[in-house]
C-alpha cells in the first residue's frame, strides 16, 4: 500500500479531531442540552466513521462493480423517500430519521453516482485496462451516462439542495474528461447545459435567487441574506496571522456567524488559528486529496482508477466550494466542509470513500 494506509487515516483523524474542537467551541456556550451534546455527537459519528474506514479498507473494492445497480437503485429510493417521509429543517426536506440518527441521503447519492459512472466506463476484466469510452459515440458517451446522473442531481435540487446537485454535475463532466470521451462531446455538453442558464433565473427560489444577488455584493442585504457572508468574512480575517486562540473568538463564540459548526466552520476555524492554522488545514486536505489522485494513476484497473479519481475529484470541489463560499468568492451552496463540519452523513460517507481509497491501492497488487 505504500504507506497510504496509514496517510490517509493520520490525516483523516487530525482533521476530524480539528473539526470537533471547533464544533465544541462554537456551541459550548449556548444554552440548552442540545448544543452542549453536539460535539459529542460528532465524536461518535467519528468513531463510527473510522470503523467504517477499516472495514471497508479490508473489503475488496471490485465487490462494488457486482454490487453497482443495487448502490445507485438504492441512493435513487432514498432520495424519492425524502420527498415522503423527509424531515423539514429552515424550509429544506433533506432528511430521513432513522431511530435516532438523520440520514441525508443526498451524501449517499454523491458516491453512489462516482461508483456508477466509474462502472460504466470501465470493463469487467481487470486485465483489460483500457475503457469502454473509446468506442463509445455522443449517445453512449454522454447523453446515456447524463441521464443516469441527472435523475439524482434534479431529486437532489428539488429538497431543495443545489449545491449536492451541482457537484454531481461537476464531478461528471470531471470524469468524462478522464474517460478520454471525444472532447467535441464534452463542448458540446457544456455548451448545451450554459446556453439556457439565463432561463433558469426564473425557477430558482426567492432564497437562491437572493443568495446569488447577495454573492454579487454581500452589501446589497447586510441584515438579511448577505449577513452569513459577511460575518464569515470578518471572522475569517479578525484571526489575523496566529488566530486568537482557541475557545477565544468574537464572530463563533458571541453568535454573530449562523451556522458556525456546519457550513462556516472554516470560518470559525480560521478565526481561532489564523492565516498560519488555515495553510496548515489546507495543507493537509491537499496530501489527502494528492495522495488519492497517485492512488489512481498507479493502479491499471480501470474501474479503480475512474473510482479513486471520482472520490479524489469530489473531496477537492467539496473543500473548494466550501472554502471559497466562507470567504465570499463562491455563493453560500451549504455543502459541508469534509471531516470537519457537523453532520453525521458527511462524517460516514467520507470515511467510507476514503477506506475505498486504500483499499484500490491495496488491492492493486493483485492485478
Amino acid at each position: 500500500m505504500r504507506n497510504s494506509f496509514l496517510r490517509i487515516l493520520v490525516l483523516a483523524l487530525i482533521i476530524s479531531s480539528l473539526g470537533v474542537l471547533s464544533i465544541y467551541s462554537s456551541t459550548y456556550q449556548k444554552e440548552g442540552t442540545p448544543w452542549q451534546d453536539i460535539h459529542k455527537r460528532q465524536m461518535l459519528w467519528v468513531v463510527i466513521g473510522l470503523a467504517c474506514f477499516f472495514i471497508i479498507s479490508q473489503l475488496n473494492y471490485r465487490r462494488l462493480w457486482d454490487a453497482n445497480y443495487f448502490i445507485y437503485g438504492a441512493a435513487i429510493f432514498f432520495l424519492f423517500l425524502v420527498f415522503a417521509l423527509g424531515i423539514i429543517r429552515l424550509g429544506a426536506q433533506r432528511w430521513l430519521r432513522f431511530a435516532w440518527f438523520n440520514f441525508q441521503p443526498s451524501e449517499f447519492a454523491k458516491l453512489a453516482v462516482i461508483i456508477f459512472m466509474a462502472r460504466y466506463f470501465s470493463r469487467k476484466s481487470v486485465d483489460d485496462t483500457s475503457l469502454l469510452s473509446g468506442k463509445f459515440g455522443i449517445f453512449r458517451g454522454i447523453i446515456l451516462p447524463f441521464i443516469f446522473v441527472a435523475v439524482p442531481m434534479f431529486l437532489i435540487i428539488e429538497q431543495p439542495d443545489l449545491g449536492s446537485g451541482l457537484m454531481l454535475l461537476l464531478v461528471f463532466v470531471f470524469l468524462l474528461y478522464l474517460t478520454n470521451v471525444r472532447l467535441k462531446y464534452i463542448f458540446t455538453l457544456i455548451f448545451i447545459l450554459i446556453l439556457p442558464l439565463p432561463f433558469f433565473w426564473h425557477f430558482l427560489r426567492d432564497y437562491q435567487k437572493q443568495r446569488l444577488l447577495v454573492f454579487l455584493n454581500p452589501n446589497i442585504d447586510p441584515l438579511g441574506a448577505g449577513y452569513t457572508v459577511i460575518q464569515s468574512r470578518i471572522a475569517i480575517g479578525s484571526g489575523g496571522l496566529f488566530g486568537r486562540g482557541w475557545l477565544s473568538g468574537t464572530q463563533s463564540q458571541l453568535y454573530f456567524l449562523p451556522e458556525s459548526h456546519t457550513d462556516f466552520i472554516f470560518a470559525t476555524f480560521s478565526e481561532q488559528w489564523g492565516f498560519l492554522g488555515s495553510g496548515l488545514l489546507l495543507f493537509m486536505y491537499y496530501l489527502i486529496i494528492r495522495q488519492g489522485f497517485i492512488i489512481a494513476q498507479r493502479t491499471q484497473d480501470s474501474f479503480g482508477r475512474l473510482l479513486a479519481y471520482g472520490i479524489s475529484l469530489l473531496l477537492a470541489l467539496q473543500v473548494f466550494i466550501n472554502i471559497a463560499m466562507n470567504m465570499g468568492l463562491a455563493p453560500v451552496v451549504g455543502l459541508p466542509l469534509p471531516l470537519m463540519s457537523y453532520g453525521g452523513s458527511s462524517i460516514l460517507v467520507t470515511f467510507i470513500a476514503l477506506g475505498i481509497l486504500v483499499n484500490i491501492d491495496r488491492t492493486r497488487s493483485v492485478f
